[in-house]
């Protein structure tokens, strides 16, 4: 724990390399000791004081000719070196004085080994102007620099990623804010003008350097990052950031295209979710930064917009109460806000004591006569609110938890959660586990795993996505023989969906495949009255299915309609009953409105305003331009193969 930093410089590089791999093979590897190969005449060893603390990360940047590294002490968080150049070619060493640096030219360029390595093996401390300090809170456990843009970025265990003038180390120029864990990586794409960022969590974010806003973000489960992040690189030749864990997942950068008087968005960074008050006939949407904003259904004309911080980092999830009055949002910190969202106030915020974990789902269920707001999230855990007016104060806790939920519950991420009037609750997990559960009880009915394919079983080591983002119950399910049961659907593998029969025993009914380019079903909706199956996947198609006519012997079932909604990930999935219109949203930062067959109504926060009862006002025959130009829109064909 000395803080010291050590550059091992080979001149010339090629003859030492060549020499070194003459040596003896350990493990079928040419292998040399340390104290060997500073020995080495065409090898100098540099060391030098640098940190209090272990250093957390070194870097050398040619663009800079420095040497950067950094510590989790506040003092000296992160450190730039400026190096000397030597007479040799490709040969720096870090320099304290005018006098020293001659020194430590003769010394090492004339003298023997022998005063080398006595002069190398001591740490030297450079003067103050050879280098600048940055001192931070909490130290700093990752950076980048970037001599495009002017721009250090810094990141450790406060969660914050600060941004630097690299000249100036007195004030960060800005301080981007989404994290909910300690920062591990931080890689800057000078040609994109994008900063990438991971978290402890496995979270992946994409900043921009212009706007300093995060315009996207990648939970594990989308990212498939699986165990603890060991390293990560950014290939500009590639687009794609790469991630060692477990094994190595490799996130590709997808442009958007540049705006387009025709392009329209909703929000200026990605949808979370929305959701329709039948109370109110608006439409609410909420973004990853936390922008709440409220549209007229009729019209798709903005009325309200306000921000939910500095409480909320990140909007993850939202609901409403019974009536469609109050909007329920869930937060990446851990906490639950109840909003009058006609007027941007704050009525109550429910959190856990202590230590809170990201929300991944809420929902409003009544059991008997009483009414809860239901939320799980990252600590496994199922929290139940009660939602009544004795209740006054403004920071409110949860019941205790189910005895079974904490013995037998899941050991997982629970991402979603459901309920089937009038006592069945069901979650569903990150590892693929489904529990159904008594909510009168708070005992648990049944449990599932989602099945695996021979071929699934065989790559599950290397990352398979199990996990179970949405779910849906069906009443009324005909099966062989015919007698009606409670069914519940779930997202399962490459684009499957796996239908469990919940009441009889019989457990797994069918698994059915439903995207038609493997990917992840992100939303599932079932009608109540022609019991219509509306799935949704990661690419932006929404996929319908007819219920009524389900074969469970069928493994490839026709689906009746499907379309292609957005260019990315659909966040929400709602079907209007009263107005037979689909409503959506996506990570493409659009929330759009469709008939209940695909026909493309309006995006929210287009200039042209739009009569839900009027189909001539409506963009169909159009399609969203986005949609129209990208080349994963485009049908396969015979012709085209």
């Amino acid at each position: 724990m000395e803080g010291c930093v050590t550059i091992i410089l080979l001149f010339p590089a090629e003859d030492t390399l060549r020499l070194w791999n003459r040596l003896p093979k350990a493990e079928n590897v040419p292998n040399i000791a340390f104290k060997n190969a500073v020995l080495s005449k065409n090898v100098t060893f540099v060391r030098w004081k640098v940190h209090h603390d272990w250093v957390t990360q070194v870097k050398y940047f040619h663009n800079f000719q420095a040497v950067v590294s950094s510590s989790n002490e506040d003092a000296s968080s992160l450190v730039v070196v400026s190096f000397f150049p030597l007479s040799s070619p490709g040969c720096m060493l870090p320099s304290t004085d005018s006098a020293q640096k001659l020194r430590e030219i003769r010394e090492v360029c004339y003298e023997g080994k022998n005063r080398k390595i006595q002069l190398s093996w001591t740490p030297h401390v450079r003067a103050s102007e050879d280098q600048t300090i940055f001192s931070i809170y909490k130290g700093v456990k990752a950076f980048d620099l970037c001599q495009k843009h002017s721009l250090l970025v810094t990141g450790g265990l406060d969660r914050l990623i600060r941004l630097w003038n690299p000249h100036f180390s007195e004030k960060p120029t800005g301080i981007l804010k989404g994290h909910s864990a300690p920062i591990f990586s931080l890689c800057i794409s000078s040609e994109d003008g994008r900063i990438f960022s991971i978290s402890m969590d496995n979270t992946v974010k994409i900043w921009y350097i212009e706007d300093q806003c995060c315009r996207f973000t990648a939970d594990p489960t989308a990212s498939g990052i699986h165990g603890d992040v060991s390293a990560c690189s950014y290939s500009a030749a590639m687009k794609s950031l790469y991630v060692a864990a477990d094994c190595i997942a490799v996130l590709p950068l997808m442009l958007r295209p540049e705006p387009h008087s025709r392009i329209s968005v909703s929000h200026d960074e990605a949808v979370m979710c929305c959701g329709y008050s039948q109370e109110f006939r608006q439409v609410v949407s909420c973004s990853e930064e936390a922008v709440v904003k409220v549209w007229d259904f009729d019209t798709g004309r903005q009325v309200f917009e306000f921000t939910a911080t500095p409480d909320l980092t990140s909007i993850t999830c939202m609901t409403f109460d019974i009536k469609g009055r109050r909007l329920i949002t869930g937060g990446s910190n851990g906490y639950i806000k109840v909003w009058n969202f006609n007027s941007g106030h704050c009525i109550k915020t429910l959190r856990k004591e202590g230590k809170c974990h990201q929300v991944c789902d809420c929902t409003f269920i009544k059991v008997q006569e009483n009414s809860y707001v239901v939320a799980v999230g990252r600590d496994h855990r199922i929290d139940i609110y009660s939602d009544s007016p004795e209740e006054l104060y403004h920071v409110q806790r949860p019941q205790p938890s189910w005895k079974d939920d904490l013995k037998n519950g899941h050991t997982e991420d629970i991402l979603c959660v459901v309920q089937c009037p009038p006592s069945l609750l069901a979650t569903g997990s990150y590892n693929g586990e489904i529990i159904v559960w008594n909510a009168d009880s708070g005992s648990i009915n049944c449990r599932f795993v989602g099945p695996l394919s021979a071929e699934d079983h065989n790559t599950k080591a290397i990352g398979l996505d199990s996990s179970v983002p949405s779910m849906a119950f069906i009443r009324n399910l005909r099966l062989v023989p015919p007698s009606p049961t409670t069914g519940l659907l779930t997202s399962g593998v490459r684009g499957w969906v796996n239908l469990w029969d919940v009441l009889s025993g019989r457990k797994l009914v069918s698994s059915f495949k439903v995207s038609k380019y493997q990917q992840k079903i992100t939303r599932l909706y079932i009608t109540d009255e022609k019991t219509l199956l509306y799935a949704a996947d990661r690419m932006g198609y929404i996929y319908i299915y007819n219920m009524e006519t389900f074969d469970p012997e069928q493994r490839s079932p026709r689906a009746e309609h499907f379309w292609r909604a957005h260019t990315s990930s659909i966040t929400s999935l709602q079907i209007v009953t009263s107005d037979q219109v689909v409503l959506t949203s996506s990570t493409d930062h659009t929330v759009r409105l469709w008939s209940a067959r695909g026909e493309f109504i309006g995006t929210f926060g287009q200039p042209e305003m739009w009569s839900v009862q009027i189909p001539s006002s409506w963009a169909h025959p159009g399609v969203p331009y986005e949609v129209l130009i990208d080349p994963l829109s485009v049908p396969h064909h015979d012709v085209l193969k």
